[in-house]
């Protein structure tokens, strides 16, 4: 393909890009151990022209990256048009869907964070406002490439039916309603929740930098209220969505995501005897990985334990200065870097499986490991009930002789571990499927596009205020 003004255009299957830790985050391509969905044309109405706009679409973790990437696939299998605009990292998007890179200056790549561009890159005034806001330690992102995005779409107003925001929600945002193209709007999880574990995490004056970072949320919720639909993942989003953004209940509608059974599904072979798998940012204090790590190592002294966490550690970081207060060093597996596929086959070998936040919007993570049959440990918080129910042991958030007494419960029976795996299972075919997830999605588009094409016809066509 050749380029456009919104950037490169690059067919299905970007290169990879890593990134730190970041608010929103999510290289190989995922290669399928089954056969994949065949493409199964929406036949009810016409083919939709969708455009999906992703700040930030790291495909290895982080919810947003993998939304975005099995969305994208299962709206082309139903016959639309899809095109991704994402800034770094791109997401790897399989067979159907189109790239379009936005780029941006990268400012927290993982090689290099914080790090300072030279003169010779700057190529606009977006550029010079991003730079500006990570020197003032703002996360500039979101707004930049909603500017970006405004941009780009202006001159391609006409491409598409539907644009869907995948919790961008920033001022340029406001923009593209203006120039006529409806817009429906993710929220995974409201990011003021992030805001508040963080905050609660620092101590002193550590809080400030920690307040001025999440400042962006503000702008998030200013532009939620005036977006219009809003998709989220579960009952728990939503009651939160509407307490801290202050949107209207009847614009938040909920659609559950879904898992990869291609991917994450048993294997045939036995499971590695005492192995303990999590897939968790391990610096991030809302992933709950301190009280995991205090479980571990309590547990690991009258049982015959190992754990793999599936994360980058940070060096001299708190979990790296954890481990060594604990004891631990060099009997935690860190795992980062690993294919899609890699992953899968990981989840699949433990005996237990734990999500041990202290919040999540929905957790694909969690949907994942019950796909693979995989036992789960999960914290009575925020989504995980409403997605768990009966296939999960419960335990309260931040609490490690809980998680402790959990663990060793599962290790100790088979018989509980295999009620488990079959009720998660069930589970996961009843509720989880992305096919479903896409067709829900659709039906949201063509509400909005409706909505759209009625607002204009009252106003007698043109524009309309957002």
């Amino acid at each position: 393909m050749g380029t456009v003004a919104a950037g490169h255009v690059i067919a299905s299957g970007g290169q990879p890009a890593g990134s730190s830790a970041l608010p929103g985050a999510a290289g190989d391509a995922r290669t399928a151990d089954r056969p994949g969905t065949a493409s199964v044309p929406d036949s009810n109405n016409a083919p939709l022209r969708i455009c999906l706009l992703s700040y930030r679409s790291k495909p290895h973790c982080g919810g947003q990256g993998i939304f975005l990437r099995h969305l994208s696939r299962e709206l082309a299998a139903l016959g639309h048009h899809v095109e991704v605009y994402s800034g770094q990292p791109y997401p790897e998007l399989e067979p159907g869907p189109e790239l379009i890179e936005l780029p941006s200056l990268d400012l927290y790549r993982e090689e290099d964070p914080f790090r300072t561009p030279h003169l010779r890159e700057y190529r606009d005034w977006i550029d010079v406002l991003e730079v500006a806001g990570m020197w003032t330690a703002y996360f500039p992102e979101p707004l930049t490439f909603s500017l970006r995005a405004l941009r780009a779409l202006r001159a391609r107003s006409g491409d598409f039916d539907i644009v869907h925001d995948n919790q961008v929600l920033a001022y340029g945002n406001l923009g593209i309603t203006r120039l006529g193209l409806p817009l429906v709007t993710s929220i995974h999880h409201p990011i003021s929740v992030d805001r508040r574990i963080e905050l609660a995490a620092a101590r002193g004056l550590a809080k400030i930098p920690k307040w001025r970072w999440y400042s962006f949320v503000g702008m998030q919720g200013r532009v939620a209220r005036r977006i219009g639909t809003i998709m989220t993942g579960s009952q728990s989003s939503k009651a939160d969505i509407l307490r801290d953004f202050k949107v209207k209940p009847e614009d938040v509608k909920v659609i559950p995501l879904g898992v990869d059974t291609r991917l994450f599904h048993p294997r045939s072979g036995p499971r590695v005897p005492g192995r303990i798998i999590a897939v968790a940012s391990a610096d991030s204090p809302v992933k709950g990985v301190a009280a995991l790590l205090r479980a571990f190592a309590k547990l690991s002294t009258d049982r015959d334990v190992s754990l793999v966490l599936v994360s980058k550690l940070v060096p001299d970081g708190p979990t790296q200065r954890l481990l060594g207060e604990l004891s631990l060093d060099g009997k935690v597996q860190f795992v980062s870097g690993i294919t899609d596929s890699g992953l899968a086959e990981l989840v699949a070998s433990a005996e237990i499986a734990v999500v041990p936040s202290l919040y999540e919007g929905f957790s694909l993570p969690a949907v994942e490991h019950m796909a693979s049959g995989t036992p789960l440990v999960a914290s009575r918080t925020g989504a995980l009930p409403e997605v768990t129910g009966d296939a999960a042991l419960l335990v309260t958030p931040g609490d490690a002789e809980e998680l402790c007494a959990a663990l060793r419960l599962l290790h100790d029976s088979p018989a509980e571990r295999e009620r488990l795996s079959a009720a998660a299972l069930a589970r996961v075919a009843e509720r989880f499927a992305w096919q479903a997830v896409a067709r829900a999605t659709v039906a949201e588009y063509r509400q909005a596009i409706a909505a759209r094409r009625a607002s204009l016809a009252r106003a007698g066509a043109g524009d309309l205020p957002c």
